[in-house]
């Protein structure tokens, strides 16, 4: 039991190590939080995805994937043009803003905006492969037997992380109620996710 429990301790801090960064997913709940829009869908989205990448590391998939390394090149390419477009629909925000939190539109259109977004954002970043399936893969093997122990905490740092991300975002709220404070913030992503994009795309 000791053990067991060592090994989901160990796969919680080294997943918990991988996530807690600023990079596009982090950006894109946090924003979502702070205007409460479809949070629960964008946790979701991001725990799960995250749960069923630890799994197909933690099973072996990764050795599959590197047979194939034109995969993530396209992936690349891919997520780094998605990465610079929604970061220049934040820039334009910037020099554009749309008023923070009371310009939340259409409840509907915004949701699915959202949830489409955060999909992009999570199986188009090439990042997310190395990180989940190859590097927590690589070291979960080396638990033997409590290998998916370790990526069973591994999957719940996801969604601590993520759901503390998303539903404390809106204690920022209050911060936040002014339109100059969300150009701040819109800057803030613009160049998040555009070197991001743009580091992507130089590396494919």
């Amino acid at each position: 039991m000791s053990h067991a429990l060592a090994a989901a301790t160990a796969g919680f801090g080294t997943g918990l190590s991988l996530i807690v960064a600023i990079g596009a997913q982090n950006a894109f709940v946090l924003r979502q939080g702070i205007r409460r829009e479809a949070v629960l869908a964008v946790v979701g989205i991001c725990a799960l995805s995250d749960a069923l990448l630890i799994a197909l590391g933690v099973g072996g998939v990764g050795a599959l994937v590197t047979a194939w390394p034109g995969a993530l090149t396209a992936v690349a390419w891919i997520g780094g043009l998605f990465l610079v477009g929604y970061g220049a629909l934040a820039a334009r925000r910037v020099f554009r803003p749309s008023g923070g939190l009371a310009a939340a539109g259409d409840p509907v259109g915004s949701r699915r905006r959202a949830v489409l977004t955060c999909l992009a954002m999570t199986w188009l970043n090439p990042h997310v492969y190395l990180d989940t399936v190859f590097l927590l893969g690589s070291v979960a093997a080396d638990r033997g037997p409590l290998r998916w122990t370790f990526g069973l905490g591994a999957a719940l740092a996801s969604v601590c992380w993520f759901a503390a991300l998303g539903f404390g975002a809106r204690l920022l709220s209050r911060f936040l109620s002014r339109p100059s404070a969300w150009r701040v913030l819109d800057g803030l992503v613009a160049a998040t996710m555009i070197v991001l994009g743009v580091t992507l795309v130089a590396g494919a």
